[in-house]
């Protein structure tokens, strides 16, 4: 689960080390690299602006809200 700086959360698919991996590469490449994810409810392809990105935690300790 990704919490943005919008406020919006993403559920995204794969472990929490895997997206880690993939938002820190988008963040070390060119400016304005986006970190491609999957949507965990649709397998969709999403992409993800890093410098957005609040907190990365496993979607089974999100507080409900």
């Amino acid at each position: 689960m990704l919490c943005l700086s919008t406020g919006s959360r993403l559920e995204v698919a794969g472990p929490p080390a895997d997206v880690e991996k993939s938002l820190q590469n988008a963040v070390r490449s060119s400016p304005g690299t986006l970190a491609w994810l999957h949507d965990a409810n649709t397998g969709e392809a999403v992409a993800v602006n890093p410098a957005h990105v609040v907190t990365l935690m496993p979607a089974a300790t999100v507080p409900e809200t």
